[in-house]
């Protein structure tokens, strides 16, 4: 993945993690059709792109991770539109979600509304310790519309995740690292550098063990048990087929470094 400029989405790679910048900082990173388009592009090259072992996501400047979606562009919207609008959203998310290498939100500032739920799709999520999350659609006479009234009840519990979404309040990072929302709270200039340094672990895992495991646990989350476990099986069974796997032994009972090439 070469580094590059995609207007409102800045792109480029670090080792093997890809990183992408919301690039709105003066409409605090808010996503409008363009940059929502941008970062399913994005995803879909990371995911195509087997130098690439994890992405990062952050947002420009130190107003916002993301202010949510382009309010401007919603206010002459009938409810076709938002509905087309919507699904776009969740169709990007989902692509985040989705992605077989591991994601990592950089919050290095508050991030609301459609930018507390990409934060949601993504596996692990690093927040300065000033900055806040929430869903504040409420108080436009709305609902979150890209994943919120889901992926944070199953995130944090119903009784929190009503508080957030009910009263439109926004939470701490103390009170979202609490809840188990969060991988790191770090300062706000530590934020990209604690999420890069996460990203970098999986530059040395296997990669195919990994968006297994990833696939195990969230596909198993919304499965009963009993279809739950037969996955695991399935899966582990898919792992052990694999050339990393071989290798992954071989290198533990020698005592030594693995080498793994994603086969």
């Amino acid at each position: 993945m070469n580094a590059r400029e995609s207007g409102v989405l800045l792109v480029r790679q670090e080792g093997a993690t890809a990183v992408l910048t919301l690039n709105r900082p003066e409409a605090r990173n808010a996503l409008n059709e363009a940059l929502l388009r941008q970062l399913r592009t994005a995803a879909a090259a990371a995911a195509a792109d087997d130098t690439v072992r994890a992405v990062v996501i952050t947002g420009a400047g130190d107003r916002a991770f993301c202010a949510g979606a382009d309010i401007r562009g919603m206010r002459e919207m009938s409810a076709p539109d938002a509905r087309r609008w919507a699904e776009l959203g969740h169709d990007v998310f989902r692509a985040v979600e989705s992605l077989s290498k591991p994601t990592v939100a950089a919050i290095n500032a508050t991030a609301v509304g459609g930018g507390c739920e990409l934060a949601l799709a993504c596996d692990f999520r690093v927040m300065a310790e000033t900055a806040q999350l929430g869903q504040p659609e409420i108080n436009l006479g709305l609902i979150p519309g890209w994943g919120g009234t889901q992926r944070l009840p199953r995130l944090v519990g119903t009784a929190l995740a009503k508080e957030m979404v009910l009263t439109g309040r926004p939470i701490s990072a103390a009170a979202a690292d609490r809840a188990g929302l969060l991988n790191r709270v770090v300062a706000a200039d530590r934020v990209l550098p604690e999420a890069l340094e996460l990203a970098a672990r999986f530059a040395t895992l296997p990669p195919l063990a990994v968006a297994y495991a990833k696939q195990a646990i969230n596909m198993g989350r919304e499965m009963d048990l009993s279809a739950a476990l037969a996955l695991e099986v399935n899966l582990f069974a898919h792992a052990f087929a694999t050339a990393d796997r071989r290798e992954g032994l071989a290198a533990f009972l020698e005592k030594r470094p693995a080498r793994f090439e994603g086969r």
